[in-house]
């Protein structure tokens, strides 16, 4: 799962980013409201972070944009406001959820999955192509029948590829969006082998290397 996070508290961002590292999820981070409107507007986005107080462009005006332009990521938006009508301006702007600062991270965890949650079974929880199945609610693989052990990136990685079934998609976003990260050269190499390891495990067919353009599972 892909998370864009807006704040531009740097520490505190890189705080958030850490944390939820920890827990599997690829962060990407921005500190300008301007900035990360265009990343929320052009990357893959699972679930976006949004503070309100941003240089560039405040979050409410970036939730409003991107409901106007039919982004319907998840929005779980961060203020230092407490007054209940800024709250509600928030939720009216589209936002699903705020959360209030300071907060605990296990909460800001918490708001994260339900959202994330709630988002997939609006979707089907299932996924899959020939033999292979993937349960996004319980996060199990399975081949035949049978399931499959996959690390953290190798389950992400898959997914991906199952949710743009019969779409290449090209190194850059794969590491976008499975590992939280832009243009660092190092993880080039990282996808391939991940995505070799993902053959070794579920069958050498099943994921098509287009040269030149990236990676593809077939449509079915």
């Amino acid at each position: 799962m892909h998370i864009l996070l807006i704040e531009d508290q740097k520490k505190l961002a890189e705080n958030i980013r850490q944390f939820l590292t920890l827990e599997q999820y690829a962060v990407t981070v921005c500190n300008d409201g301007k900035e990360g409107f265009e990343k929320a507007m052009t990357q893959d986005v699972d679930l976006l972070i949004l503070d309100i107080n941003l240089p560039g462009m405040d979050g409410y005006v970036i939730c409003a944009m991107l409901r106007q332009n039919k982004k319907n990521m998840p929005i779980l938006m961060l203020t230092a406001r407490t007054k209940q009508q800024e709250i509600i301006h928030g939720l009216n702007t589209g936002a699903d959820d705020y959360l209030s600062k300071p907060f605990d991270m296990d909460e800001l965890l918490a708001r994260v999955r339900a959202l994330l949650r709630r988002s997939a079974t609006e979707k089907d929880p299932t996924l899959g192509t020939g033999k292979i199945t993937l349960d996004t609610n319980t996060r199990e693989v399975s081949r035949n029948g049978k399931k499959v052990s996959l690390s953290p990136k190798e389950y992400g990685l898959l997914e991906y590829l199952l949710r743009t079934k019969g779409t290449v998609q090209d190194r850059p976003k794969i590491i976008e969006h499975v590992w939280g990260a832009r243009d660092d050269l190092m993880f080039s190499q990282t996808v391939d082998v991940h995505v070799a390891y993902l053959r070794r495990k579920l069958g050498k067919d099943l994921i098509e290397t287009v040269p030149g353009k990236g990676y593809m599972i077939a449509a079915s």
